[in-house]
């Protein structure tokens, strides 16, 4: 603003030394002349208000641009995200039913070199999910977390009420961001309690 200021004022000065000049040099001449001038000087304001207004308009663009650009950048990360989230708890299916399956192994089948190739893909897989920030969440023996969980059930345990008793299907977590809750059966208290309480 106060450049602005500045160059009105110098602008003035510069004006007003032209005009004594030229009563000056000529009388009547500048006599004549000052409405021109008062002219001038309104055009000059309204050329410097349009510039201001463009000025205005143009940085707004800018940052509506700027504003667009960052937005597109994230949806598109978003649904890269989104796709590899869709893709992760696929495979984690396939994780799962793995474990299911070694679950039902007894200690000497654990033994045979084909068991134990299948046990090695297994951790292979695991490691392959956690290198892309895919964790399993932890439930069982822990209290039970509606941000984490889902309930399913409430089953007599040798957990205290309010622990998770067992998971029906694991959860992931993804970059620390819930994929899939776990969905599990809480302990509705001691099983001996539940038990004498009959």
């Amino acid at each position: 603003m106060s450049k602005k200021k500045n160059k009105e004022e110098l602008m003035e000065k510069e004006t007003e030394e032209m005009l004594r000049q030229l009563q000056d040099d000529n009388p009547e001449q500048a006599q004549a002349e000052p409405d021109e001038i008062t002219s001038i000087r309104e055009k000059a304001r309204t050329l410097e208000a349009e510039i201001a207004d463009w000025k205005d308009k143009y940085l707004r663009s800018m940052a509506d641009f700027d504003n667009y650009r960052r937005r597109s950048q994230e949806e598109k990360s978003d649904w890269i995200k989104r796709a590899s989230e869709k893709l992760a708890l696929s495979i984690c299916d396939v994780w799962d039913n793995f474990d299911r399956a070694l679950m039902q192994l007894n200690p000497e089948q654990k033994e045979d070199s084909f068991v134990k190739g299948i046990i090695l893909i297994d951790q292979q897989l695991k490691s392959a999910l956690e290198r892309e920030g895919v964790k399993r969440i932890e439930a069982v023996g822990e209290e039970f977390d509606p941000n984490l969980n889902e309930a399913l059930t409430h089953i007599p345990s040798d957990y205290e009420e309010g622990i998770v008793a067992a998971v029906i299907q694991n959860g992931y977590l993804m970059n620390d961001k819930l994929i899939r809750p776990a969905r599990v059966a809480v302990s509705s208290g001691l099983k001996n309690t539940f038990e004498q309480d009959k």
